[in-house]
């Protein structure tokens, strides 16, 4: 059995990755370490680069369909892990979930239509509806037990009169698994006032030992669901996704709809990439998950003894971390420059997942080896002192 290291520093400026490149862009200075992007700092899984290797021993690119032994992969990794028993007639490739819940916005909804989201929540899920021209309803989530928990007082009021309720499961941030009973409850409130839920499950797959990640489609048909080997696997650069719709009514209006766009064409390595994941990423999968799930015990056992007035909300699911220093009495203008410009770690801002409501707070990557980690944590340690 091959065993990874996960503890290997690997090099990304220069490779135009989003999360080393763009820094100066974002952040205005370089010389910092980014825990933002949603992407690992792992290498990208063996059998994923051979595979795109053996492809690249034909050489005509052009176009491609997706093959019998892509559409087995995904739907042998759907039965596996989440109980979904399904055809490729029922699923739809998507060359990345952002681009499938615009597609759903615009061919569900017309402008002006209320769509709900959970904050604090991914910030495309704030502005996909409203750059499309709908109205975005928000539900702020409650912190219980050091876990979001939906406040379904406030979300039934809320979910009254909306078309669309956007749903992170695992939530991002903080990569809180809902449940069952949570999920059971959303579909009967949206189905109760027609509401179709669209359910971004892309961090299904990194639910840590000890937690169970529950699909929405387990609980209800009535909605779409959305997967992907990217974050998985880290290979989200290659636009790889996959869209589940069990109603058939729905599905066919979804799908015609994508069909008349021409979305279904992805990339060679999008599908050469993904079948090899879900075909043979098992063992590098339960390898990196233990990886991150020490992380994670590696960072509370940090925040306990270093920085015990942080009130993080840690992941279930996913490598990332949402942290409150609103007990450390500075104001947010002031953290986020100690955290910048004194620590040098670049942080996604609380704010742009929901608004004031969320200033002090920092989201944290820590799918990076731990050596990384804990030299970002003792940078903001002595930033916030």
């Amino acid at each position: 059995m091959t065993q990874y290291n996960f503890d290997e520093i690997i090099e990304r400026r220069g490779t135009d990755c989003f999360k080393w490149d763009a820094l100066k862009t974002f952040f205005g200075r370089e010389d910092v370490t980014p825990m933002w992007v949603a992407d690992m700092d792992f290498r990208s899984p063996d059998f994923v680069m051979e595979a795109i290797r053996k492809r690249c021993e034909h050489e005509v690119l052009g176009y491609t369909m997706p093959s019998k032994g892509y559409w087995q992969a995904v739907t042998s990794w759907l039965e596996k892990h989440y109980n979904i028993k399904t055809t490729k007639e029922n699923l739809h490739f998507i060359p990345g979930i952002v681009a499938g819940i615009s597609y759903a916005l615009l061919c569900l909804t017309q402008p002006g239509d209320k769509v709900l989201v959970t904050t604090p929540v991914y910030p495309p899920f704030l502005n996909l509806p409203k750059e499309s021209g709908r109205t975005l309803v928000c539900s702020p989530l409650k912190i219980v037990d050091g876990r979001f928990a939906i406040d379904f007082d406030d979300f039934v009021r809320k979910a009254k009169g909306c078309k669309l309720f956007i749903m992170s499961n695992p939530h991002n941030p903080a990569g809180t698994v809902w449940g069952a009973e949570v999920l059971q409850h959303i579909a009967e409130i949206c189905e109760q006032h027609k509401v179709i839920v669209i359910s971004d499950e892309i961090h299904a797959d990194l639910t840590l030992p000890g937690h169970t990640h529950v699909s929405y489609s387990s609980v209800s048909n009535k909605g779409i669901t959305f997967m992907a080997p990217s974050k998985t696997f880290n290979i989200a650069g290659l636009g790889s996704s996959v869209c589940y719709i069990a109603d058939e009514t729905l599905r066919k209006r979804f799908f015609g709809w994508l069909d008349a766009l021409g979305v279904a064409g992805g990339n060679i390595f999008a599908f050469t990439a993904a079948e090899a994941a879900f075909a043979h990423g098992e063992d590098w999968l339960r390898q990196m998950l233990e990886y991150l799930s020490e992380n994670v015990k590696t960072l509370e056992q940090f925040l306990t003894e270093r920085m015990p007035k942080v009130k993080a909300v840690l992941p279930e699911a996913s490598y990332l971390a949402w942290l409150d220093f609103s007990d450390y009495g500075y104001s947010h203008k002031e953290l986020a420059d100690k955290l910048l410009n004194e620590a040098k770690v670049a942080l996604n801002d609380g704010t742009t997942f929901g608004g004031k409501d969320y200033e002090c707070c920092f989201r944290l990557n820590l799918g990076c080896p731990k050596s990384m980690l804990l030299d970002a944590l003792e940078r903001i340690a002595a930033a916030i002192k």
